[in-house]
């Protein structure tokens, strides 16, 4: 399989996965700064022009950090990275969508407004709303999503890499985690993984 990908973004929550599925992967860098995801190379690979993209092994493309995190537990089971039971399923799964439908839209507000406007002054409106958002969602995470070590308890799931990297942005969007000792904590406890080392030592975080 071959993961394109941006460092530091949504994107590593999949390497982290695949790292913890113990599936061999190549990864591909998407220089953002160069604007390669916007070049016609990558385009033909992925029209929306974002991160990850992932290549399978048969060659087809898939998009999406969700659907790529759900398909590499598909493909390791024994990695045991979804529950067997549907509620839990469907609970670890509702912490993603929360993750990817609201979290990560309000971080995005801060750097790419965008998407959603054009006038300055609505890019300075959602700037400045940015860290409340945030910190709102920082909250919920913390009383309604992270039930102990993990987000399912004392079971590691793919939820715990897209919680990771979102709870990893907090502070770029001037959310203090003095305030939140329960996600640093968990932030300790994903860097300590042999997944995530293994992602850094490769300089991808």
């Amino acid at each position: 399989m071959r993961l394109h990908y941006a460092p530091r973004t949504i994107s590593i929550a999949v390497a982290i996965t695949l790292e913890e599925a113990g599936l061999p992967y190549e990864a591909v860098p998407v220089d953002f700064s160069a604007g390669e995801q916007k070049g016609d190379a990558y385009l033909a690979l992925n029209p929306k022009g974002r991160v990850p993209t992932l290549e399978t092994d048969s060659g087809t493309v898939l998009t999406e950090t969700g659907a790529l995190l759900d398909y590499i537990a598909a493909l390791a089971p024994g990695a045991g990275l979804v529950p067997g039971d549907p509620e839990r399923a469907a609970q670890m799964r509702s912490v993603m969508y929360f993750l990817g439908s609201t979290m990560h839209v309000n971080h995005a507000h801060m750097r790419r407004g965008d998407r959603w406007a054009t006038k300055k002054s609505s890019f300075d409106d959602m700037i400045a709303k940015t860290p409340e958002n945030m910190a709102e969602n920082a909250r919920y995470f913390t009383t309604d999503c992270l039930e102990g070590d993990y987000v399912l308890g004392d079971d590691f799931s793919i939820a715990d890499p897209y919680a990771y990297m979102l709870c990893s942005w907090l502070e770029r969007d001037e959310v203090s985690l003095t305030d939140f000792p329960e996600i640093t904590a968990y932030l300790d406890r994903m860097n300590a993984r042999p997944a995530v080392q293994a992602v850094k030592s490769k300089g991808m975080l």
